[in-house]
This record gives C-alpha cells, sequence and structure tokens, in this order.
C-alpha cells in the first residue's frame, strides 16, 4: 500500500470559479463544513504545518476552492464553508454556487470529509451534502472536530448519535474525533485517506 507523508503537502493554488481549475492527473479528496468547523485547522494538523491553510477567527474566510498537493496524483481541497449568517447573501449565494459546482461536476473527486463541530453536528446544510454524497457515491468521512471542548464520556455520546443519525441514510462511512489543538485523530485520518487514495487509484 502507498502511504503518503503528509509533511510534505504543499499549497497548489486556489480558484473561484471549476472551469477555471485545470484537469489534474489523479484523485482529489475534498474537506467541506460550516465555515466555523475548522476546516483549515484540519488541514494544517494533517500535514503537519501550522500555516499551510490559513484560518482566521472570523469565519467565512475561506472564499476559494483552494488545492493542496499531496503528491502529484493525490490532493486535498479545501471547499467554501457553508453557513456563515453575517456575510452579505450575494456573497453566499456566489459561495453556494461554487461549492455545489465543484461537487457535482468535478470528475476527479471521489471522497469527502464533512467537517463538524462535534458540540453542533447535523445541521441542515450538512444533511444537504450528505444527499449529494448519496447521489455521487463518494467516499465519506465525518470528522467530528474540536473534541477537547467535551468530555471523553460526552465525545462518545455525540459519536453514537452521529453514527446512528449517518447510518439512517447512508451505508458505508467513517469517523473520526478530532482535535487539532490536542493532536487526536491525526494519524487516523491520514490512515483512512491512505486506504481510500489505493482503494480508488488502483482500483482504475
Amino acid at each position: 500500500m502507498h502511504v503518503f507523508d503528509y509533511n510534505k503537502t504543499n499549497f497548489l493554488k486556489s480558484f473561484s470559479n471549476i472551469i477555471d481549475i485545470p484537469h489534474y492527473y489523479g484523485i482529489e479528496i475534498a474537506l467541506i463544513g460550516y465555515s466555523n468547523a475548522g476546516k483549515s485547522s484540519i488541514i494544517n494538523s494533517l500535514t503537519n504545518q501550522k500555516k499551510l491553510a490559513r484560518f482566521s477567527k472570523m469565519p467565512g474566510r475561506t472564499q476559494l476552492i483552494n488545492f493542496f498537493e499531496v503528491s502529484s496524483k493525490f490532493r486535498i481541497v479545501d471547499l467554501p464553508g457553508y453557513g456563515y449568517s453575517n456575510a452579505p447573501e450575494a456573497v453566499k449565494l456566489k459561495w453556494q454556487k461554487t461549492l455545489y459546482d465543484y461537487l457535482e461536476k468535478r470528475d476527479l473527486l471521489q471522497g469527502i470529509v464533512l467537517v463538524m463541530d462535534i458540540r453542533h453536528p447535523l445541521k441542515i446544510l450538512d444533511y444537504k451534502i450528505l444527499n449529494l454524497i448519496i447521489q455521487k457515491k463518494y467516499f465519506l468521512i465525518i470528522v467530528l472536530n474540536k473534541c477537547d471542548k467535551l468530555t471523553i464520556s460526552k465525545q462518545k455520546i455525540q459519536f453514537d448519535i452521529v453514527q446512528k443519525k449517518i447510518r439512517s441514510i447512508i451505508d458505508t462511512f467513517q469517523i473520526v474525533i478530532f482535535s487539532s489543538t490536542h493532536g487526536i485523530g491525526t494519524n487516523t485520518l491520514r490512515k483512512i485517506l491512505n486506504i481510500w487514495y489505493n482503494k480508488i487509484y488502483y482500483s482504475n
């Protein structure tokens, strides 16, 4: 099995429109979630680079489709966060179109990492993304982020709730409890992504 060195991941390029994205080689895995779910922190933790994916205390700053190259055959894609209510309506609509265009039309996209704050999982827009994942038959990982905000017993309760609800609508998925500040879940996420890559790439 091919194992990637995620520490060597580099920023590739950002795009505001799917038609501008080149047809790269290999596969893409996208991170998606509410604007305050912590996608950038997960990318930084995954790659062991504190400033690779820039983040701000003000949510909603990821307005572009950001590509990070793990290797020439494998890219991680950070999609615009959704649900940021303080953004102007026209801006929110543009982000939404960009996001759905990529999810629906990008043929190199093979898997989704759906990021949620473990304290507030499975909100309305998460379910909309799940329905699209089912339609497109993407691989799915649910990352329950910011687990350090809860006790271990409460983490388990939230895990069980999410697992039960997801299982009622989709057959195959994985859940990772995660905290970038405490280094929880990073190695597990890396291992799953490696397995995904090998399963997808060598089956084509």
